[in-house]
């Protein structure tokens, strides 16, 4: 098992972690009955995608002696209805300006082919931007 997910009333959610005891919380989204005072269940999706990249980079770029420590994401979740879903989630990654060609072709590489890019639906558009400043 991985986690724990309760309802926990008030369109809220509850989620343990179950190897680290971790817990998040979501919250319906202020345009779907909720109060938007936490990350929604699609927030969390969208979010997943942006910290999955940065993450296999972290790990793959290791041994390629390339370090984003500070790197970060600026994220949009774009949603659509009928039926609701997620319809596009555009990936703003920002990273400082010290990379080489082939790095940067890596570091771009890598976050299109993270495990959570390849686990999205084919017809989720997710839109990665990279800026090296």
């Amino acid at each position: 098992m991985t986690s724990k997910i309760t309802y926990i009333g008030d369109l809220r959610c509850s989620a343990e972690h179950l190897q680290s005891g971790t817990i998040i919380e979501s919250d319906a989204p202020t345009d779907n009955h909720g109060k938007g005072e936490k990350f929604s269940p699609t927030d969390l999706c969208a979010t997943s995608l942006a910290e999955c990249a940065l993450t296999t980079i972290a790990i793959l770029g290791k041994d390629k002696g390339i370090n984003i420590e500070g790197a970060y994401c600026n994220l949009q979740k774009i949603m659509a209805a009928n039926p609701r879903r997620i319809t596009e989630i555009v990936c703003n990654f920002v990273f400082s300006d010290q990379y080489s060609k082939e790095e940067k072709a890596f570091i771009e590489e890598t976050a299109h082919d993270c495990p959570v890019a390849k686990s999205l639906h084919p017809d989720l558009v997710q839109t990665m931007v990279f800026i090296y400043q």
